[in-house]
């Protein structure tokens, strides 16, 4: 449960920083909106760190399918444009595959 709810903050963080940078160079927002988009940043960074994974890469390959969850979210929300039926079953097979990566069983030999 802890990994999901990291997840979801570290796909809000990755988001919004990357939206600000959207919003200052294609919405034509003044170049400060860099300024939290980079402190948020830092703290989707941050949080990955959180993730219980015996490597960082499977930490971020896991991670690949909540964001793609949440930008689809963002979508909606922020952008009132509603997911259609391919990418609701995009994100769907991207979970399924985020849950073999992280719940796998794993071999003790390498």
């Amino acid at each position: 449960m802890k990994t999901a709810i990291v997840y979801v903050l570290a796909a809000l963080a990755e988001i919004a920083g990357c939206f600000s940078f959207w919003a200052w160079l294609r919405l034509g927002r003044s170049p400060y909106w860099v300024v939290p988009g980079m402190v948020s940043l830092a703290v989707f960074a941050w949080l990955l760190t959180r993730v219980d994974s015996d490597a960082a890469g499977r930490a971020y390959a896991a991670y690949g399918a909540v964001y793609i969850c949440a930008s689809l979210g963002w979508l909606w929300a922020v952008e009132s444009t509603r997911p259609d039926r391919w990418d609701l079953g995009g994100a769907a097979v991207c979970l399924v595959g985020a849950g073999i990566i992280l719940l796998g069983p794993r071999s003790l030999a390498a």
